[in-house]
């Protein structure tokens, strides 16, 4: 009985022993079609969601920082495209952002075709989904996507017939990671002296940040200059009314008919480039009234605002207060007022 069963036992061991040897096998082909099968990136998820989950000044910071180390692209998760498609989405008028992203979409084409012919089809469909997200009408997009659609056919046909193992794909993997890392590095430093070459006088986005927040500060102030000078107005306002309220005093008549009273005052006309940039300031005049309500003598003792539109500001207001008619009086009498331009 013992000599019976003893082949018996043997065939049994070789049998599990085979089935042992396919399922590693099954288990070493599943490795790579597992990885191939990923969910590609799309322009809703491309974008990680520790960038998103930051606030606008947290973006702009980080994608200033990224920009100025290279970090145009990559690695994923910390790069200037995410942290600027993130500041666009939460804020889309924001001329800094949409700027940057123009000047970032040519690279990332570039290292999306470069992605394609190293076969790194992760990468390249990582990318791709960027420049959708940046731009969906994009004229590479529909060429880059089939491109890799049709390269990544091609290699997975490839690889099929090579029948790779799992450790020399896990080891081709490891050297296409390295090979990416080290070729973005230098596209990215490559690209952007490129840039730099090609448009010396853009701005950085920092700098761009930094002009905003001037042109906000300077809007501030006149916005503060112009609140006193309507605060003033209405103080002078009710003072003249309390006055004209009260009896009136006897008063020498050279005195009452010194006294200047407006009976035409014209506002400025807003210079039309000064009002498309959105600036505002303000202008003082000194000018002089003649006995018979004229204006003469007119001249812009100081000015407010942006540099570039000081002088539209003057020329301006002097026009306008050339304008003004008053009441005769009794002697020539001169005097300044602030000419305010806001919109």
């Amino acid at each position: 009985m013992r000599r019976g069963l003893a082949p018996l036992a043997l065939a049994v061991a070789v049998a599990c022993a085979l089935g042992a040897c396919k399922k590693d096998e099954a288990a070493a082909d599943a490795g790579p079609a597992a990885a191939q099968q990923a969910p590609a990136p799309t322009p809703e998820s491309v974008v990680s969601a520790t960038v998103t989950a930051m606030s606008p000044d947290q973006l702009r910071t980080e994608a200033s920082k990224a920009y100025g180390e290279n970090r145009l692209y990559a690695p994923a998760g910390n790069n200037a495209m995410e942290y600027y498609l993130a500041l666009r989405d939460k804020q889309p008028a924001d001329a800094g952002a949409s700027s940057a992203l123009t000047d970032l979409l040519p690279m990332t084409v570039i290292a999306t075709e470069q992605g394609i012919a190293r076969e790194d089809f992760a990468d390249a469909k990582r990318l791709a989904a960027l420049i959708e997200k940046a731009d969906g009408q994009h004229p590479a997009l529909s060429r880059l996507k089939a491109a890799i659609a049709s390269s990544e056919t091609a290699a997975l046909a490839r690889a099929e017939n090579q029948k790779l193992t799992a450790e020399e794909e896990a080891k081709r993997q490891e050297e296409l990671a390295k090979k990416r890392e080290e070729d973005q590095k230098k596209q990215q430093e490559a690209a952007k002296q490129q840039l730099a070459q090609q448009t010396p006088a853009q701005p950085t986005p920092a700098q761009q940040t930094a002009a905003a927040a001037e042109a906000e500060r300077q809007r501030a102030a006149a916005a503060e200059a112009e609140r006193q000078r309507q605060a003033a107005a209405a103080a002078e306002q009710q003072r003249q009314q309390q006055a004209a309220a009260q009896p009136a005093a006897p008063a020498p008549a050279r005195a009452a008919s010194s006294e200047l009273r407006a009976i035409s005052n014209p506002g400025p006309r807003y210079p039309q480039a000064a009002q498309r940039a959105g600036a505002a300031g303000s202008v003082q005049v000194e000018f002089t009234v003649n006995s018979d309500g004229s204006v003469g003598n007119v001249r812009a003792v100081s000015s407010d605002g942006p540099r570039q539109f000081q002088r539209e500001f003057e020329r301006e207001a002097l026009a306008a207060v050339k304008r003004w008619r008053f009441q005769p009086v009794a002697e020539a009498t001169t005097t300044r007022r602030t000419i305010a331009f806001q919109q």
